[in-house]
């Protein structure tokens, strides 16, 4: 038997599950997800799951089922069965979907902490901690900034004044899984119960990290490659496990792009710690590029704001725009369509 209370079960989704018309069935959360087949944890143990053809058909790919989802399934025997409903989706981290101009692509849902896992070394980037940063607080995640490796030569100094922008939004952990006390620091920050997802580039030490929190080996890892420095592609999908007497943890394929899927561009200013600038500015609408009176633009001017951080507020506020302003468009075609449709059916049955 399994206590789903250490995966995050409680009151609130048994009360989401009690308004489902399958609450006589099974329910458990999906730990891994293998294309069309789902590993789902219950209190009677693991079972392999597929969908109903409904559930497949009927849902675009982000609302399918992805880890850290809650379902509602029906057993067939022992350690197989049929997932029949998904209960609805809190703190989910989504980014867009590589190649689209709109979709969007789940990462991972019911999640409490994201860690932000960058390497000390050429990994290093402070454009990309502000990517995943912006998106995981626009899904209300508690973000944190985990620099791994940090046994390597670097300059503390300089790393630390690189992010003193993004330090207010986040606490920061230096890491290395051969100082056993900065993983101790790092576990110290994972309550029981609570879901953390690692998200990062190939090769950072994710999965590394994990094992050493588990403090066995519940992960796959590979060697950095000798030919080119960088790591190997180890995690090939969205992964959970259980630290015992903690919580649960979702490693994540290294993402080489990471597009950003944020419907409210007006949130940025604050997440880049340039909001008390751009309150000050003489136009309500200003764009912060040349107009008069722009207090932004004098923060920079002066050295007060980081030229490289107003660059990259001004790239990612276009980027979210664009992501927002098609979104929308998508939507409303979407409802124009749906509109034809029961148009259509109503005609037909006056026939």
């Amino acid at each position: 038997m399994s206590n789903l209370n250490i995966y995050g079960w409680n009151d609130k989704l048994n009360q989401l599950k009690q308004e489902s018309i399958y609450k006589t069935l099974s329910h458990g959360r999906v730990v891994v997800v293998y294309r069309t087949c789902y590993a789902i944890i219950s209190e009677k143990g693991l079972f392999q799951c597929e969908l109903t053809g409904n559930m497949m058909f009927s849902r675009s790919d982000f609302e399918l089922p992805c880890t850290g989802d809650w379902v509602i399934f029906q057993p067939l025997d022992e350690r197989i069965g049929i997932i029949v409903d998904m209960l609805p989706r809190e703190r989910t981290l989504y980014r867009k979907k590589t190649g689209t101009v709109a979709d969007r692509q789940t990462l991972a849902s019911h999640v409490n902490k994201a860690f932000i896992v960058q390497s000390l070394d050429d990994n290093f980037n402070v454009r990309r901690i502000e990517r995943f940063m912006v998106q995981i607080l626009e899904e209300n995640i508690k973000p944190a900034l985990v620099l791994n490796k940090a046994d390597l030569n670097f300059d503390r100094q300089k790393t630390e004044e690189a992010i003193k922008h993004v330090i207010s939004q986040m606490p920061v952990f230096f890491t290395s899984i051969y100082h056993s006390e900065t993983i101790l620091r790092l576990k110290e920050s994972i309550a029981e119960g609570e879901t953390v997802v690692f998200v990062g580039s190939s090769g950072v030490g994710k999965s590394s990290l994990i094992n050493a929190l588990c403090g066995k080996v519940v992960l796959r890892t590979s060697d950095i490659s000798g030919s080119t420095g960088k790591g190997r592609h180890t995690s090939t999908r969205r992964e959970m496990v259980w630290m015992e007497g903690s919580g649960v943890l979702i490693d994540t394929p290294g993402v080489r792009e990471f597009g950003l899927a944020v419907d409210n561009p007006d949130s940025l200013a604050e997440m880049m710690e340039i909001s008390d600038y751009t309150d000050s500015c003489h136009f309500k609408d200003c764009t912060h590029i040349n107009e008069p009176g722009c207090a932004v633009r004098e923060a920079v001017d002066n050295g007060n704001l980081d030229h490289k951080v107003y660059q990259s507020y001004l790239k990612l506020r276009r980027e979210t725009r664009h992501f927002a302003t098609s979104e929308h468009e998508k939507r409303k075609k979407e409802k124009s369509f749906s509109k034809m449709v029961d148009e259509g059916k109503k005609h037909k049955s006056n026939f």
